[in-house]
């Protein structure tokens, strides 16, 4: 029997970014459920959460709704002693450059940004968007092709999101996690540094598998979806088949 999946999307632009990717996985006959962001740091809104989780096998997360997803792991192995596997793409454990993990967004850099956002909000989001789409080929099109799937987002769901990019430092809750991770990377990614892959490979246990896709930029689950379903289709059936 295949896996039952909880997808997360990212921040900024809702759950239609990430339907093509659902609806792949779906085909390969996967039950995939597909959620926003939240805001952890809401004990409810978190618990609320953990719970939705222990329906799944597999818990991804897109950038932000990666870090969201180790929350919910983490969580789960603490409140319950269950484990899920453990997928994220294109999510930087610490997404603000920490004294512990440089390989992340300078501080400076986001702090410029969250002032951009709530000095414009719309022309902010919009930016964003160009850099979720840079580095690869397709950047231009790709770009179109998004503004055409995003929807607009509650304001304050965006400013709750842009505090836990800048607070959550979840290095160390991956490094101890012992259940089953897979992490992919873009090459060309314009948020998440590909300095990244050797942090990983270096903080992470012997159970995890850390992926980098050449000439893909962070927004590769939305426009690369067939690539991102092979990736996570080929880990799945790994471990499933070893239970």
């Amino acid at each position: 029997m295949n896996a039952s999946i909880l997808l997360i999307t990212g921040w900024g632009g809702g759950t239609q970014l990430l339907e093509p990717l659902q609806h792949k996985l779906q085909q390969q006959g996967y039950i995939v459920e597909l959620i926003n962001i939240f805001n952890a740091f809401d004990a409810e809104t978190l618990q609320h959460h953990v719970e939705l989780a222990r329906r799944f096998d597999v818990i991804i997360g897109w950038s932000l709704g990666g870090q969201l997803a180790t929350l919910l792991v983490q969580q789960l192995e603490q409140q319950f002693s269950e484990q899920k596997i453990l997928i994220s793409l294109a999510s930087n454990p610490c997404f603000v450059a920490q004294p512990n993990w440089s390989t992340a967004m300078p501080q400076e850099t986001f702090k410029q940004f969250k002032q951009s956002f709530q000095q414009d909000a719309v022309a902010t989001l919009k930016r964003f968007g160009f850099l979720v789409c840079q580095g690869a080929d397709s950047a231009k099109k790709d770009f179109i092709q998004m503004q055409k799937l995003i929807k607009p987002q509650p304001i304050s769901l965006l400013e709750q999101g842009l505090v836990l990019l800048e607070q959550l430092n979840l290095a160390k809750t991956l490094a101890h996690y012992t259940g089953q991770q897979l992490h992919v990377f873009a090459e060309k990614d314009a948020l998440v540094p590909c300095e990244i892959i050797q942090n990983m490979q270096q903080l992470l246990a012997e159970n995890v598998k850390v992926v980098s896709i050449e000439h893909a930029s962070h927004g590769f689950p939305c426009f690369q979806v067939e690539q991102t379903m092979q990736i996570i289709e080929d880990f799945l059936k790994q471990p499933l088949q070893a239970v």
